[in-house]
């Protein structure tokens, strides 16, 4: 059966029902982990939601205090799902306590808090996991594999996109249980840190460190009621960003998120462009890689001009990443199966000893890139991220 991992799991909104679906479900489609988790204790401030919530999931045990869900000796590894300002402290506290940290994206409000945890983290020894689950959605991690075949060649253009619309109405509040990423207190930024985070993850992931950006932002309703003070307020997040970047390898780049794309709930797009050939993801199909071969890898030989074309790779089969888990080729799974394989990973480096990444080092990286798009577009002009080197 495995040895027993206890989850500790603070917060239950949209990500505590992903998380907890995902530890549940890890042990049946990969029976060969060495670790089997176990859903201990849910903690939340209210209650009587929190003692719901885990009579749906499977959590024995309810807490409402989560300075006691760290210490406790019945837990191994603290699953944090709490907006963004609260990420350092539990954090921390966590570390001290001697647990794995696993931490919902972005991994804090700013460098200065995402450098502190991973300080604490290293000083304590203590395995960590940041939930950027999009690397894991079979297409994509697919997309890594042929770039690190040398598929693509020599990378010149890389261009991203996450569009949403559900901001837009100016009757909408801020602040709250469910609204708190409209808040900049809670949240730290808008669509920086909630959407090209995640933009930014696997662009570097995938194609090496962002070294400096140029940005811009709006934020189109400048005044919002806030639900927990009761009155009209600025708004300090950024409804849309849009900036431009360059990568370590010397490719361009350009991103644009935004929450004003009528029409569109979940538009995530990739496409990198390299000497040899092309890749284009779109979370609104998420079973299908579309690549463009120029040159062949094996032969060395251009594609014939009477063949040469997008191919869609439907990635399904056993041989794509993670597929050989789930069900017989042609058979699609969802958004909710990369957090399972997030968990999978994480366990597998637990037995490895190499960590599953990003562990909070590595998406301090992108915290970094975040908090340098934001200064650019406050400055007017290019900033730094301080990143070099291999990815």
């Amino acid at each position: 059966m495995g040895k027993p991992l206890r989850i500790g799991m603070i917060g239950y909104g949209f990500m505590g029902k992903a998380h907890s679906n995902a530890w549940r479900k890890v042990a049946h489609f990969f029976p060969e982990l060495a670790h089997r988790p176990v859903l201990q204790v849910l903690c939340a401030r209210d209650a009587v939601k929190a003692r719901a919530f885990a009579e749906v999931w499977g959590y024995p045990e309810v807490e409402t205090d989560w300075r006691r869900l760290v210490t406790r000796e019945d837990v191994d590894a603290v699953d944090i799902c709490v907006p963004n300002h609260l990420h350092k402290e539990i954090a921390l506290a966590a570390a001290a306590a001697g647990k794995m940290i696993l931490c919902e994206k972005p991994l804090a409000l700013d460098v200065a808090e995402g450098e502190a945890m991973v300080a604490a983290a290293e000083r304590a020894g203590v395995p960590t996991m940041v939930w950027y689950n999009y690397r894991r959605v079979p297409a994509v991690t697919l997309a890594r594999q042929l770039i690190d075949e040398g598929r693509i060649g020599r990378p010149f253009h890389y261009r991203a996109q996450f569009l949403q619309d559900w901001t837009m109405a100016e009757d909408v509040p801020q602040g709250g249980a469910a609204l708190w990423r409209l808040d900049v207190k809670s949240a730290g930024s808008g669509v920086t840190g909630d959407l090209l985070a995640h933009c930014i993850d696997s662009a570097m992931w995938l194609n090496g460190p962002i070294t400096r950006v140029c940005a811009d932002t709006e934020t189109f309703i400048t005044q919002r009621l806030h639900q927990e003070t009761g009155r009209v307020e600025p708004v300090g997040i950024d409804d849309a960003c849009i900036f431009m970047c360059r990568f370590a390898n010397g490719s361009m780049g350009t991103f644009e998120s935004t929450r004003y794309a009528r029409g569109h709930k979940a538009l995530k797009t990739l496409e990198l462009n390299g000497s040899d050939g092309s890749l284009r993801f779109n979370l609104h199909e998420p079973e299908y890689l579309d690549f463009f071969e120029y040159k062949a890898r094996e032969t060395g030989q251009k594609t014939p001009s009477h063949t040469t074309g997008w191919r869609r790779i439907h990635v399904t089969n056993g041989e794509h990443p993670y597929m050989a888990h789930w069900w017989v080729p042609g058979l699609v799974i969802g958004y909710e199966h990369s957090f399972v394989h997030a968990v999978a990973d994480f366990l597998k480096g637990l037995e490895s000893g190499v960590p599953a990444q990003p562990d909070f080092k590595d998406a301090l990286r992108t915290q970094k890139v975040c908090e340098a798009v934001l200064h650019s577009a406050q400055s007017g002009g290019w900033i730094e991220t301080g990143l070099a080197g291999p990815a």
